[in-house]
């Protein structure tokens, strides 16, 4: 049984960092894709970093600000996030991916708490 449990949000000023973590349980871990989703109040959820097979995908929106890692050993992947805007005030979320022919996808309807950032002018 898959269980993600992400942590690490907070309310920050802007230009703020902050680091997120996403603790998976139940998957073999580090052979899965694994990617970090946020979704702000009225608006689509938005997948906006990506790991897998050593590699990393970013959006546009938060290219050179964010860095996705992961720890195959603990089970864990992370968001760093620097230079924060306000813009970037969701609920952010972990979870496993799988490619389409449109780009990428969660394997199921499964999700976590997700936890809150919020940034502050």
């Amino acid at each position: 049984q898959v269980q993600l449990v992400e942590s690490g949000g907070g309310l920050v000023q802007a230009g703020g960092s902050l680091r997120l973590s996403c603790a998976a349980s139940g998957i073999i871990f580090r052979i899965v894709v694994m990617g970090w989703y946020r979704q702000a109040p009225g608006k689509q959820r938005e997948l906006v970093a990506v790991s897998g097979g050593g590699d990393a995908n970013y959006a546009d929106s938060v290219k050179g600000r964010f860095t996705i890692s992961r720890d195959n050993v603990k089970n864990t992947v992370y968001l760093q996030m620097n230079s924060l805007k306000p813009e970037d005030t969701a609920v952010y979320y972990c979870n496993r991916l799988r490619r389409t022919n449109t780009g990428w996808a969660t394997w199921d309807g499964y999700w976590g708490q997700g936890t809150q950032v919020t940034v502050s002018s």
